[in-house]
């Protein structure tokens, strides 16, 4: 039997390959779709991508250009072709045409990976990284087809159902043919969307969510149960430290004693306070948060010269870096208290359910003000707020908005706020005439300020007044920047150009939007000062935040340099 003939073969595995088969046949107009947005997507973004990064865009990508070329021809043909008096061609003329298309697409995606390689590259040095090389980018191209094909068949199998629902219709129930058609694609449309949206949904949610919870019984390498009183999970805490959860007893075993605390900033200083209420530490939010106010008062936070609520991200990480420069700066004198409300990381919980994160921040913050506000007013702590990534939408939740902040608290820190966060979103758009998206200026910088840097706390020579609100944010931070608006339409952080990391990048309907998808992937990966990694830019915004008296340049500079003694003192950052 041939090889070749087909028809020799049982009917399954016939079936089998024409499938395989008809999946290799990619139309002319899906090829050229396919291969401009692979193009495209070869583009620089935000932050440097390796090549199986880059490989999943290219794949997203090139299948999405496949449907929009196949739809274009479609439309050619049907009514544009008709009214070429040339049309069609011979098929002599129609076969050159196609190998043209086909060398132009070759050669084309070659010379398109080699200007891919130099601007990751030119980002790359920008920002300390190892740059890619032209052969081990190469497997990009591979990659994106494998995804490219594999999108295309689901496509393929979700368009022959929608046939068959059609055929039936035809013959059991006489439906005319393009009603038919029209009914099978809805039809699988929408249970497709059932599917998804509901039963895969919460199954993939509880699937995740049992996973995430198995790791939060573990315990980091270094972290132990601490001996001091002023820690949660303390022999005298009432919060357990097996309730704590991973995070949670990160967080309270970590630190620095007051003796280390005194040899870092050359004065005297008291053992800092940690509160922590993990999601086994009581059964419901409102008995935990009894428990944390139970832990405040035990451990003596009331009577510290500041007090910090750190509404978490998912899985109630706080960050050691911006933990130590808390306590640094106020030389021990100080308290600090978290809680978790979830067992999935911080990029799940932002998809799953956003509402969750802000409804803890409420919980939190509430519970932490209602009890300061029984204490004497002269004998308080300065109550603060400081939340970074997921945690700022925690942190937002806990206000209904600016005015409240103002009546609340004695000030807030938010750091790498993501794009959805209602206030944020709020003033930012409200923004004075004439200022960025990337480092908007809000009535003056009155209250409210961002910068992208520590230079530009105090670029505003402007009077700031008490409670200040600060926001950081990276031009380059694709968690501050990722929005499905970048679907189609260019954002104003875009099409300002402004110099810094983004300066490289375009914008093109569709690819962006994936290309900062991407990006969120690597958002932490890369060195201080670049994408969702702040370092010790947490530092020059606590002090402008809190406005420490008699503060200085000099110790600013002691601080950071005991930060940078630190760094992985209390396990590796997110």
């Amino acid at each position: 039997m041939s090889l070749l003939d087909l028809r020799a073969l049982p009917s399954p595995a016939r079936r089998a390959a024409d499938s395989i088969g008809s999946l290799l046949r990619v139309p002319t107009a899906g090829l050229v779709g396919a291969t401009l947005f692979l193009w495209i997507s070869l583009t620089p973004s935000l932050l440097p991508r390796d090549w199986m990064f880059q490989g999943l865009i290219g794949g997203i990508s090139a299948a999405i250009g496949h449907g929009i070329g196949i739809v274009v021809a479609a439309a050619a043909r049907r009514w544009l072709a008709p009214r070429l008096v040339f049309w069609p061609p011979s098929t002599l003329v129609q076969t050159r045409i196609r190998l043209g298309i086909y060398t132009i697409c070759a050669v084309g995606t070659v010379l398109m990976l080699v200007a891919a390689v130099r601007w990751q590259s030119q980002i790359a040095d920008y920002m300390g990284t190892v740059p890619p090389t032209v052969l081990g980018y190469s497997r990009t191209i591979v990659l994106s087809a494998v995804i490219g094909l594999v999108i295309l068949a689901t496509a393929r199998g979700l368009r022959d159902e929608s046939r068959w629902v059609a055929g039936l219709l035809i013959r059991r129930w006489r439906f005319p043919r393009r009603a038919a058609v029209a009914v099978g694609v809805v039809v699988v449309a929408l249970v497709t969307y059932l599917f998804v949206a509901g039963i895969g949904v919460r199954v993939g949610y509880a699937a995740l969510n049992w996973a995430f919870s198995a790791q939060n019984d573990t315990t980091r390498d270094g972290a132990v149960r601490p001996t001091l009183p002023e820690k949660s999970g303390s022999p005298a805490s009432k919060a357990s430290w097996e309730s704590l959860g991973f995070e949670g007893r990160n967080f309270v075993s970590g630190g620095v004693r007051a003796s280390e605390l005194s040899r870092l900033t050359g004065r005297p200083a008291k053992e800092p306070i940690r509160v922590y209420a993990g999601l086994e530490t009581a059964d419901d939010t409102d008995a935990r948060m009894r428990v944390i106010v139970d832990e405040l008062e035990r451990t003596g936070a009331f009577d510290r010269k500041t007090l910090v609520v750190i509404p978490t991200t998912g899985t109630g990480w706080v960050n050691p870096t911006a933990a130590q420069t808390m306590e640094l700066v106020a030389d021990g004198d100080s308290a600090l208290v978290a809680a978790q409300y979830s067992y999935l990381p911080s990029w799940l919980s932002f998809v799953a359910d956003r509402q969750a994160a802000a409804d803890a921040g409420r919980a939190l913050v509430t519970a932490v003000h209602d009890r300061w506000l029984t204490k004497p007013a002269e004998h308080r702590p300065k109550l603060f707020v400081y939340g970074e990534s997921l945690g700022t939408q925690a942190g937002e939740g806990a206000f209904d908005g600016l005015a409240e902040i103002r009546d609340t608290v004695d000030g807030v820190l938010w750091v790498g706020p993501p794009n959805s966060n209602p206030l944020w979103r709020s003033l930012t758009d409200r923004r004075d005439p004439g200022t960025p998206e990337t480092e908007p200026t809000y009535a003056d910088g009155l209250v409210v300020r961002f910068a992208n840097d520590a230079e530009g706390i105090t670029r505003n020579p402007r009077e700031w007044l008490s409670p200040r609100v600060l926001y950081i944010q990276h031009p380059s931070d694709p968690v501050v920047w990722w929005s499905t608006d970048l679907l189609f339409s260019e954002p104003d952080w875009l099409a300002e150009r402004t110099a810094g990391d983004a300066s490289a990048m375009r914008w093109f309907p569709i690819v962006t939007f994936w290309q900062v998808s991407a990006d969120l992937g690597n958002a932490a990966g890369v060195p201080d000062g670049h994408g969702h990694n702040y370092g010790t830019q947490i530092l020059d915004g606590w002090v402008a935040v809190t406005n420490p008296d008699g503060w200085t340049a000099a110790d600013t500079q002691r601080i950071r340099n005991a930060l940078n003694e630190l760094r992985g003192h209390d396990g590796p950052e997110k």
